[in-house]
């Protein structure tokens, strides 16, 4: 199995948070909640090509700039965080496409959901009940994973991922 060096994970990391950043804004209404696909379609391709730690770099500086620019909540940490570490740990461990999807939907949609809570309640100073953000998050990160799946569906991409597996 090839490893990756650290210049190409740095670089790759880059233009996954830029996307991520700039595009993160983008929404889709869907039953009364927004569909924000882009971050969630990146932590499970930073997790799948660089691995959990810098698809957990990526989602904390993509959260970090966007709260910097304005573009972004302090809910956005938990959420993508969680996500892209447990997706990455989930690909990790089992070189599947489909769990690293699992442990996006899994991260963000229920536990960076319940996550969000007390963040929303002490430092936001919301009144919120425990499970509000479940929807919104699972919303967007099954939108994301969505996207991310029929990214790793194209032929070049498998062959790439496959490749790296050291399978034939």
């Amino acid at each position: 199995m090839k490893r990756r060096n650290v210049a190409y994970k740095l670089a790759m990391s880059g233009i996954f948070i830029a996307i991520s950043t700039v595009f993160g804004t983008f929404s889709i209404p869907i039953f009364g909640a927004k569909m924000s696909p882009v971050q969630h379609f990146i932590n499970v391709v930073s997790a799948v090509i660089l691995g959990p730690v810098y698809a957990l770099g990526n989602a904390f500086v993509t959260s970090l700039l966007r709260n910097m620019l304005g573009t972004g909540s302090l809910l956005a940490f938990p959420g993508s965080m969680i996500g892209a570490l447990l997706a990455g740990l989930a690909y990790k461990k089992f070189k599947r496409v489909g769990l690293a999807l699992l442990g996006e939907v899994i991260g963000t949609g229920i536990i960076g959901a319940l996550a969000a809570y007390p963040i929303a309640t002490l430092l936001l100073g919301k009144e919120v009940v425990l499970f509000v953000y479940i929807v919104p998050f699972s919303v967007s990160c099954i939108g994301g994973a969505a996207i991310a799946y029929s990214f790793f569906k194209i032929p070049a991409i498998r062959k790439l991922l496959i490749e790296e597996r050291g399978e034939q």
